[in-house]
């Protein structure tokens, strides 16, 4: 296992270079000028060619890469044009935000899909199962940013005043201050050291920081705002998973085993959770382990659409100013989540599937 594990790793490193030589090769060729996007149109042509030399711009493309390269082993991802920041830090500001969005998301993916997939499975062909996954392709094609317009219009403006009101942007409102859990814990922890980096990435979740420092105030308005961008962003992943719970599911009912299981008097409850459900489960935790690199991906319309300060956000302003750096810097971040998402559910098959482990 441990050879197993050490031999993905390495096939992964390729793959993320890869990755990092077409985001940043992409974004060079998109047909726009760095400098006016930054500086405006009446930036002068003085002013453009001193900004693009400072910045390397002027340099081949894979002069610039292997520059890049150098820097990113180094672990410094440069500086951000558009801040005037290090993007290490913006990355550490941004990514819990998105990170917690898109837990939250899987979260109620998984529940809803699995337990809509069981449903429709096992009422196979009655109006239940109808139902159902006609819901399922309305959320596969339903685009993410219409519904999440949606959410907000009928939460916040038609139900307000209602106890079903939510609040259709931002992660928390104003004058509430979460405390970070160090502080409240008292924790001596030293600024830049690895210790402190961890805790002030998770003090960035605001839902996991309010739990941890007991403020039941910011946890409830954390929750109610994470509401609708989560679900927003759930709609193609619990479709997704609903349907391959369900095809997954009737494979295996039709099996020789479960006729047998059930001739010998089993609960029905047993059968179908102990048995179908366990044996159906790999290309089920296949899609949600695609899912959850989809919703860190796909975070970008529903943290615009919602005014989340996340990874979705940032990158939305990058592109249109053309800040190659943050626009690379994310897009590592995201493809490293894709590799050890993906590494972590080959591991799930070889504890679902016993014959994974002896081969």
């Amino acid at each position: 296992m441990v050879t197993y594990i050490i031999r993905r790793i390495l096939l992964s490193i390729p793959v993320l270079i890869g990755i990092l030589f077409a985001t940043f090769a992409l974004s060079r060729l998109i047909p726009s000028d760095p400098c006016r996007a930054m500086l405006g149109e009446k930036a002068t042509d003085i002013v453009c060619n001193e900004f693009i030399a400072r910045h390397g711009l002027d340099k081949p493309i894979p002069t610039q890469f292997a520059v890049y390269m150098g820097e990113v082993f180094k672990g410094d991802f440069g500086r951000s044009f558009r801040f005037s920041l290090p993007i290490t830090e913006l990355i550490m500001q941004r990514l819990p935000t998105t990170v917690e969005l898109a837990f939250a998301a899987l979260m109620l993916s998984v529940v809803i899909g699995i337990s809509l997939g069981i449903i429709s499975a096992v009422r196979h062909n009655s109006w239940i199962d109808v139902v159902t996954m006609l819901w399922a392709n309305i959320g596969v094609s339903m685009p993410v940013f219409w519904l999440g317009l949606m959410l907000a219009y009928i939460f916040s403006l038609t139900l307000k005043g209602t106890p079903f009101q939510l609040p259709p942007s931002g992660r928390l409102s104003p004058g509430l201050i979460p405390v970070p859990f160090y502080e409240v814990w008292s924790l001596d922890l030293v600024k830049g050291t690895f210790a402190f980096i961890i805790a002030d990435f998770v003090s960035r979740m605001q839902v996991i920081n309010s739990i941890l420092s007991g403020d039941h105030k910011v946890l409830k308005d954390a929750v109610q705002h994470l509401i609708l961008p989560a679900f927003a962003l759930s709609t193609i992943s619990t479709a997704l998973i609903a349907r391959m719970t369900r095809s997954s599911m009737l494979e295996v009912l039709g099996q020789d085993y479960i006729r047998t299981a059930r001739a010998k008097g089993l609960r029905y409850r047993a059968v179908i959770l102990k048995h179908t459900l366990r044996n159906a489960l790999l290309p089920i935790v296949t899609v949600i382990g695609l899912s959850l690199g989809g919703l860190l991906g796909g975070a970008v319309l529903t943290e615009t659409v919602f005014n989340l300060a996340g990874v979705g956000r940032i990158l939305y302003e990058a592109i249109t100013a053309r800040d190659y750096g943050i626009v690379q810097g994310f897009t590592v971040v995201i493809a490293v989540f894709f590799v050890v998402v993906n590494l972590l559910v080959d591991l799930s098959y070889a504890y679902l599937d016993p014959r994974i482990r002896l081969e």
